[in-house]
């Protein structure tokens, strides 16, 4: 894309070229890293606990803590790209990721990694509201959401590399030591290798547009813009649905996946570390690698109120079997393939959704705001889920911690039905100004 403002007419009804491609990918590349670390800190915990004895209460810090870390990255780095523009300020945030992956490898201990998970926190949580909002407003009406989905797709490629270089290092012979070490760091390199990319990246013409006329005698204080975008009741009640929906997806995805290996556990419980993580690696490539994809090729054709509806209604009944089927954990094939379609659902539902909404639903210059703020709520959610899912685990083992994760589900699948609009097939200045109602066309 050029420098130079395109009449937005023209941009909403353009075809995906090749620059479009190149945004996808420079976008994308941060959730390679996300979705790698929601998956290897579960296999580098199982290897720092026995190295370093860690307490109950650490162990839970270490995987959480980046979650609500990222609540705050995404809530500042949302807000700071509505007021300054989102080029910017693109780039600073896969640099934040990027130095708290490698300062997480050479921690000497438990509370030196919490700390610098934080920091690889708020770079992950940074990079939410940017990147999708980037890829928007790039993009055609007609190819949007696909486009979008595609940007939050890379994180099956993190889903595929982390489990499949934790083998490899395992089976190695290497120190354990170095291992997890060597996990925690390779975080950096999709980072690393597309910053200087983002720095270059132009100005999206939505956002050099509404800076070239700003409303209301021009640009607004870091609270008064979040005061302005819930000053409009439907603009709040949008905002209200997708951070609840968001919340209620990460609590049952974070809970399950990074608990991943306790739920392989309880299904073979005489299993090692490297025949867990090779079972969550077929997992994932057979059920939630093809489900970003379905999703991003389905997002404009079904549109993404039926989408997240299916999800969260497949994702219940998924984890409900898992709760309720008593003995399932015995039943190593039926378990896997009630598994593998909660993980399937999830990707071709509400993990693709709650993304590809909060980057439409709201007007350009609360539009990275409106979509940290439901991140952080997503975030909030994947740390509440994260931190109580080992302990539901050993209250009542699955019953217990798969049925939070379908209840959670449930409540999504409502709060999708009676607040969020369909937006599919409209441009986002017209999704901006409609009042309410939006739902009549799906």
């Amino acid at each position: 894309m050029t420098s130079s403002t395109p009449d937005l007419a023209d941009l909403d009804d353009s075809h995906v070229t090749r620059e479009h491609w190149k945004i996808m990918f420079i976008s994308g590349m941060g959730f390679f890293t996300d979705a790698y670390d929601l998956f290897i800190i579960g296999v580098a915990m199982h290897l720092i606990k026995a190295e370093w004895h860690t307490s109950p209460l650490a162990d839970g810090l270490v995987t959480s803590t980046a979650l609500l870390a990222s609540a705050l990255g995404a809530l500042w780095f949302g807000r700071i790209a509505d007021m300054l523009g989102r080029k910017r300020i693109y780039g600073y945030e896969v640099l934040v990721l990027a130095v708290g992956a490698i300062a997480s490898a050479f921690s000497p201990n438990i509370w030196w990694l919490i700390g610098f998970r934080i920091i690889l926190g708020i770079g992950i949580g940074g990079d939410y509201p940017v990147s999708s909002t980037i890829m928007s407003e790039f993009s055609g009406k007609r190819h949007r959401g696909m486009m979008v989905s595609l940007v939050f797709a890379m994180q099956a490629a993190g889903l595929i590399v982390g489990p499949l270089l934790a083998t490899l290092l395992l089976a190695s012979g290497l120190n354990h030591d170095y291992v997890w070490r060597l996990l925690l760091a390779f975080g950096a390199v999709p980072a690393l290798a597309v910053f200087q990319m983002r720095r270059h990246l132009a100005e999206t013409p939505r956002y050099q547009k509404a800076a070239s006329a700003p409303a209301n005698g021009g640009k607004v204080s870091f609270v008064e813009g979040f005061r302005r975008l819930i000053a409009r009741r439907d603009l709040r009640v949008r905002l209200i649905g997708a951070s609840l929906t968001w919340f209620m997806m990460d609590f049952a995805y974070y809970g399950n996946t990074v608990s991943s290996p306790l739920v392989l556990h309880a299904l073979s419980p005489s299993a090692n570390l490297i025949t867990q993580t090779q079972i969550q690696l077929a997992v994932f490539a057979v059920a939630a690698v093809p489900g970003y994809f379905v999703a991003a090729m389905m997002m404009d054709w079904m549109g993404r109120k039926p989408i997240q509806v299916l999800g969260f209604a497949m994702m219940a009944m998924s984890f409900l079997a898992m709760a309720l089927i008593p003995g399932i954990e015995t039943l190593i094939y039926p378990f896997l393939v009630i598994y593998g379609l909660s993980y399937f659902f999830t990707e071709f539902g509400p993990n693709a959704t709650t993304f590809v909404y909060p980057a439409e639903l709201f007007p350009v210059e609360g539009r990275t705001t409106g979509h940290g703020i439901a991140s952080a709520a997503g975030k909030l959610g994947g740390f509440v889920g994260v931190f109580t899912f080992p302990l539901l685990m050993a209250w009542h083992g699955l019953l217990s911690a798969e049925l939070g994760a379908a209840i959670a589900s449930l409540v999504g699948l409502g709060v999708t039905l009676t607040m969020l609009p369909e937006t599919k097939g409209r441009s986002l200045e017209e999704l901006s100004e409609a009042p309410d109602g939006l739902t009549s066309r799906a």
